[in-house]
């Protein structure tokens, strides 16, 4: 991405009073950390400059359209997810274009795809059926880890093969993307393996609680589809 001229470093538009962290600037920073970036390298991706991105993170301030999507570029989002507008919103009610065909992505675009994202959905077999359930998750080296429950579903699944999805959906364009890893599923026990994931995972689960056993996923599998426009 190239820089753009116009964009403010250190004087940014503002509206008003400087009022403090807003939600903009928490959704901002929240997904900047997520993706281990820090102010200085998310603002030379979209072309501005560590302060200005602790401005917009800090305090009360209203971008230029232009200025959002360059920063909602640069962090994997669209600007309706860095400003929130989406968040109550369901996804997939727009109608399909009549151009669009589905592309296969090759397995290091899928590798490239995991490391964006920080919420997938595990697919294990129970005792009573099928069940897909929501991890915070990070790739670590080529498997995927997440923390859960030692008595929850997931940790009982060690050993069975398992699959592992994050997909981005655009309701604007009527596109979006998924990405399957199959694998079997593992828990992690080596000492020198739990340092690494307990110092690298950058925030706990979000489902709370005592959740500090580790499961990986080494896929033997890695698919992707894309929906594109002609």
């Amino acid at each position: 991405m190239s820089a753009v001229k116009s964009m403010p470093s250190t004087h940014p538009q503002q509206s008003g009073e400087m009022t403090g962290r807003t939600d903009l600037g928490r959704r901002l920073a929240a997904r900047r950390e997520a993706l281990g970036l820090s102010r200085e390298e998310l603002g030379r991706q979209c072309g501005a400059d560590g302060t200005y991105v602790a401005y917009l993170e800090e305090h009360a301030a209203s971008p230029a359209i232009g200025t959002l999507v360059r920063v909602a570029d640069a962090l994997g989002l669209t600007v309706d997810d860095l400003t929130g507008a989406s968040a109550h919103r369901v996804a997939g009610r727009s109608t399909a274009r009549r151009d669009s065909t589905l592309v296969p992505l090759d397995e290091t675009e899928c590798r490239r795809l995991l490391n964006t994202h920080g919420v997938g959905r595990i697919a294990i077999f129970t005792p009573e059926g099928p069940a897909v359930l929501p991890v915070n998750y990070l790739v670590a080296g080529s498997d995927v880890a997440f923390r859960t429950a030692a008595e929850a579903v997931t940790a009982r699944a060690a050993g069975t093969e398992v699959a592992f999805e994050i997909d981005n959906i655009d309701d604007v364009t009527a596109g979006g993307w998924s990405v399957l890893a199959v694998g079997e599923l593992a828990a992690v026990t080596d000492p020198d393996e739990l340092h690494h994931l307990n110092t690298t995972a950058r925030s706990q689960p979000w489902a709370g609680g005592p959740r500090n056993h580790w499961m990986k996923l080494t896929p033997v599998r890695i698919t992707g589809r894309r929906v594109a426009h002609e």
